[in-house]
């Protein structure tokens, strides 16, 4: 350790660390550009400079190793000008097209224009003009007039992607951002590039200039594209989910997220395919039927049969809250001893840094709730046998598509009452005699289990008919907007979906056993004083970055 000194503060810091890493460890803002924690030093914006005492010139705080006795200022005059220096070269050639940017509200250089530039431009002559609106890749375009040269991408693909496609050409104020020949930017994680560019140069094919950032909320949640759980942000308008976006977690993602994740999690939310309320199948029928019909319904069929003639199908997808409310149902109230649930293991879809071959997000869950194996398919294949024999006749399926697996969609056939809960129409909703609208993950409020085993929060975006009011004052007043911004927007199209957790609450309590709770957080409270590896667990514990299990099982892949 050293004693190292910045803007007045003694401090004793590790040898060997940099100027601009210490500063923001201890809450001091330096301006930068081209560093970012997890990418190497390339130190070619220079708005980082800070002034070292017996240093004749003022040096990048981003390449400089503190040492013992070092004194570094960080507001200096001297360093106020040499930042109004930068800043005026760096917008010699940049549009000024603020107002028109798809970054507008996020942009670095936009700050640092408003809070370091000297307010006008002395460049009278004509700027360079540049490409614009290039196609990098599938998801990302190029403004390369907007392009400051920070090298944060290039250096990205490199070292975080491991896949060379970005580099420079050129010299001087001509240096254009491009791909290399025969290349374009494909990687698995490609737009990551567009949230650590601080300026708007690259930007998504996807959301482009689709809502400006003060337009939308942001919801701090889980990605349900894999077993990682990524932390993200869920950003809405109108109660419509217009992106995702990485939301920095050092445990789990980092600052990082797959494309995938991004993109495909999330259009089922408002597609036309939503069920957006239960529907009962009559004389061959399926026919949109209110929320107490449907319950009664289910009671009533659930009623017919003796206990070993149900069978029920969980999902890997479904909370914890869901899963744990399901397997009580299951042993108390059906009294069957016939749960499966449907792996989603995709052998070789993985790598080393987030994609998880398992593309459930709460495999782990299931099994540290223990309630069955998530990556063994021994009791769906026993299950299915047992329809084909006549042995189960009526069937209760939680958010699962089992249609779209040829030998369970034979089985269905053979069945005499089928149950679904189901968030868009697929294969099974046609062979269902019952159809509970379910609601998604990002209308859901309750917990994940990573491969990890770490518990995370995932928490509603949008609003449905059905809020959760355990949720935050603060929470609670954005959903009730968005609502109110849909009915306004999309009249006609809100959801009367419910999670999982509620549904299966209100057969059991029609079929006289009474589950009082109110909130997802009332059945996390029950589950953690009922399973060991949640025990002493609450949502407060959890909090936004997720918490380990009291003793998690290690978890093997099996394919």
């Amino acid at each position: 350790m050293i004693t190292f000194v910045i803007d007045g503060k003694s401090l004793e810091v590790q040898e060997g660390r940099t100027i601009i890493e210490i500063a923001r460890e201890h809450g001091i803002d330096i301006p930068h550009f081209c560093w970012h924690p997890k990418l190497s030093v390339s130190g070619n914006c220079r708005m980082c400079l800070v002034e070292v005492d017996r240093s004749p010139k003022l040096v990048i705080a981003c390449a400089t190793q503190a040492t013992e006795g070092m004194v570094v200022h960080t507001n200096t005059e001297r360093v106020l000008s040499a930042r109004k220096s930068v800043m005026e070269f760096l917008l010699i050639n940049h549009p000024l097209d603020c107002p028109i940017c798809d970054e507008a509200g996020e942009c670095k250089l936009q700050d640092y224009a408003y809070a370091h530039g000297i307010g006008y431009s002395r460049f009278d002559e004509d700027k360079v003009h540049k490409p614009k609106r290039v196609e990098l890749g599938p998801h990302v375009l190029l403004d390369t007039e907007r392009c400051i040269m920070c090298s944060r991408c290039v250096r990205f693909c490199d070292e975080i992607a491991h896949k060379p496609q970005l580099t420079f050409t050129d010299r001087s104020d001509r240096v254009e951002l491009t791909t290399f020949p025969g290349e374009q930017l494909d990687n698995p994680y490609s737009m990551n590039v567009i949230d650590i560019c601080p300026v708007g140069a690259l930007t998504s094919r996807e959301f482009r200039f689709r809502a400006r950032v003060w337009e939308m909320s942001a919801t701090e949640t889980i990605c349900p594209g894999c077993a990682r759980g990524c932390n993200m942000y869920t950003w809405v308008r109108n109660n419509e989910i217009l992106r995702q976006t990485p939301r920095y977690n050092p445990a789990v993602n980092e600052h990082w997220m797959c494309d995938h994740g991004r993109l495909t999690t999330f259009p089922h939310v408002n597609a036309e395919t939503r069920i957006k309320s239960p529907f009962i199948r009559k004389e061959g029928e399926l026919v949109e039927v209110a929320w107490d019909e449907a319950i009664a319904r289910a009671a009533s069929e659930f009623r017919v049969y003796r206990k070993n003639e149900i069978g029920v199908i969980a999902s890997a997808h479904a909370t914890n809250e869901d899963l744990y409310l399901l397997h009580k149902f299951s042993r108390d109230v059906l009294g069957t001893k016939h749960l499966a649930v449907v792996p989603h293991v995709v052998p070789g879809d993985e790598d080393q840094l987030l994609i998880r071959p398992d593309k459930a997000p709460n495999a782990h869950g299931l099994l540290s709730l223990g309630i069955v194996d998530a990556y063994d398919r021994t009791a769906l294949d026993a299950l299915v046998k047992r329809i084909h024999e006549g042995q189960i006749r009526a069937l209760y399926v939680v958010e699962e598509d089992v249609c779209a697996i040829p030998e369970v969609a034979a089985a269905m056939t053979k069945l005499d009452f089928l149950a679904l809960h189901a968030t868009t129409e697929n294969e099974t909703t046609p062979q269902a005699d019952l159809i509970f609208a379910a609601s998604t993950f990002a209308e859901r409020n309750g917990s994940y289990t990573n491969f990890q085993g770490r518990v995370q929060r995932i928490r509603p975006s949008v609003a449905t008919l059905d809020l959760d009011r355990s949720l935050d004052g603060f929470a609670m007043s954005r959903l009730d907007r968005a609502g109110t911004a849909f009915d306004r927007w999309g009249r006609g199209q809100k959801r009367d979906a419910r999670p999982t957790w509620k549904i299966i609450a209100g057969i059991a309590s029609v079929m006289g056993f009474k589950y009082k709770y109110q909130t997802a957080e009332d059945v996390f409270h029950e589950l953690s004083s009922a399973v060991p590896g949640f025990r002493g667990l609450d949502y407060r514990k959890i909090g936004t970055t997720g918490t380990m299990l009291n003793a998690p099982k290690e978890m093997t892949v099996r394919t």
